[in-house]
């Protein structure tokens, strides 16, 4: 990418790129985040707790895209699939080389869980954009599951799974 005398990125046509702050458009032309998550929103189906407790229960699986230190501090949904969010697009785009092999077809529906439901906004319309027809997040994430009573349990040490058999 070109540079300007003092060291900023410029665009192909000579534009300078702008910085913009989350919720704010700063005029360039760019959505805000607030826009982005509309637009994310609307492409992705939204659970209540009690509704992803319920869809599991019936067999959607439930990524938990959080930090290995936030489920070791805050705990875990029992039988939740752990996809960091640093790695989700790779973890399960079809035909990747390190796609998580628990992971179904991509008109199996999944629902994505984080710490406060925001994150997974974004990550699931992503997931929509890799094919997947029926992505969702938990509104509230883990805070808001844990809140309504649901079942969590401590995260597993690392080392302490049991051997395969």
């Amino acid at each position: 990418m070109a540079r300007t005398a003092a060291g900023h990125p410029r665009r192909v046509d000579g534009s300078r790129r702008e910085a913009h702050t989350h919720g704010v458009n700063t005029g360039t032309g760019s959505p805000s985040l607030d826009h982005l998550l509309a637009a994310a929103s609307a492409r992705i189906t939204r659970y209540t707790p009690d509704e992803a407790y319920s869809a599991t229960g019936a067999g959607v699986i439930l990524i938990d895209i959080r930090s290995d230190e936030n489920r070791r501090r805050e705990g875990i949904v029992p039988g939740s699939l752990h996809i960091p969010r640093t790695v989700l697009e790779w973890r399960t785009a079809p035909g990747s080389d390190v796609r998580n092999p628990h992971l179904g077809h991509l008109d199996d529906p999944v629902i994505l869980i984080c710490d406060h439901g925001c994150s997974t906004i974004l990550a699931a319309a992503t997931l929509t954009e890799l094919g997947y027809v029926d992505a969702g997040d938990v509104i509230g994430g883990f805070e808001a599951w844990r809140e309504s009573g649901l079942p969590t349990a401590p995260a597993p040490l690392p080392g302490m799974a049991p051997l395969d058999s």
